[in-house]
């Protein structure tokens, strides 16, 4: 009866969850590499990319961020146990224009496509795992 009991618990007890989240559009690698300092203006930036998720004002100069985020994570449940991992990543690109909107440089991390379903004992950062992820986005290159 014990052996029954525990063997119904291990079963009834156990479960995987699963749960994936996302903000903002992917941010489009081909904008990106179209941009131009000293050429591209703040408006033909928003025409590529859309609106900014926010805009800083330093002096005279400005400053907009793009975001996107995806966070994807896995958990078990055995009976008391509880272990769960969560890997988030982002793409991330920062535009700086002078006191005339006209593009003076960027820098930008697109790695929102990377992240990965994992227990917490999975190493998220295998460069085998990231170059697969890296070639099926289309329009990245290395």
């Amino acid at each position: 009866m014990r052996a029954t009991f525990l063997i119904a618990a291990c079963v009834f007890l156990t479960s995987c969850a699963f749960v994936r989240g996302s903000e903002n559009e992917p941010i489009d690698p081909a904008a990106v590499r179209s941009l131009v300092p000293g050429q591209t203006t703040a408006r033909e930036v928003t025409e590529r990319l859309g609106a900014p998720s926010s805009i800083v004002e330093l002096g005279n100069r400005s400053a907009y961020r793009y975001d996107h985020l995806v966070t994807k994570g896995a958990g078990l449940l055995a009976i008391l146990v509880i272990v769960a991992n969560a890997d988030s990543r982002a793409d991330r690109l920062w535009v700086f224009f002078d006191e005339n909107d006209v593009l003076t440089h960027y820098g930008a991390t697109l790695s929102g496509h990377r992240g990965q379903y994992a227990f917490p004992w999975e190493d998220v950062h295998e460069q085998e795992d990231n170059d697969a992820k890296d070639a099926e986005r289309p329009g990245l290159t290395k």
